[in-house]
């Protein structure tokens, strides 16, 4: 049984896998785990680069951001939540794709921060292309 972050989560990964393919990416991998954290999207894209993507969700209403604080939608920004400790964690698991993957090429970090309203059922995908 997942719990409701970890549903958001699945719903706002989907919805940055559309985005990611109407604009002519291929998907590459999903939640590609490793014990020292997890790449959400691998996708190559139109440009030849390896893009790893890291999804934050939310959904409408009010939440908690990465302190604790509560905070309406309007000013909270899912990518908030990618700090310098997560990106760093994240290079490493890239790391590790790159060599089982015999990958020698370009790539990139980018972030998809989706906002989801559940009560009209759609979301809106922000592509930050190349924060790192």
């Amino acid at each position: 049984m997942y719990s409701e972050k970890r549903k958001l989560g699945n719903i706002g990964e989907d919805v940055a896998v559309e985005k990611l393919k109407n604009k002519g990416f291929v998907i590459l991998s999903r939640n590609y785990l490793k014990k020292w954290g997890e790449i959400d999207i691998v996708a190559r894209g139109t440009d030849g680069l390896i893009h790893f993507v890291e999804v934050k969700s939310v959904s409408r209403g009010t939440y908690s951001n990465n302190k604790g604080a509560s905070v309406s939608y309007e000013t909270f920004r899912p990518e908030e939540n990618v700090t310098r400790e997560k990106l760093v964690r994240l290079q490493r698991v890239i790391q590790s794709w790159l060599v089982e993957h015999k990958y020698e090429g370009e790539w990139q970090i980018d972030v998809a921060s989706v906002t989801l309203d559940m009560t009209r059922r759609v979301g809106r995908v922000e592509m930050l292309w190349g924060v790192y």
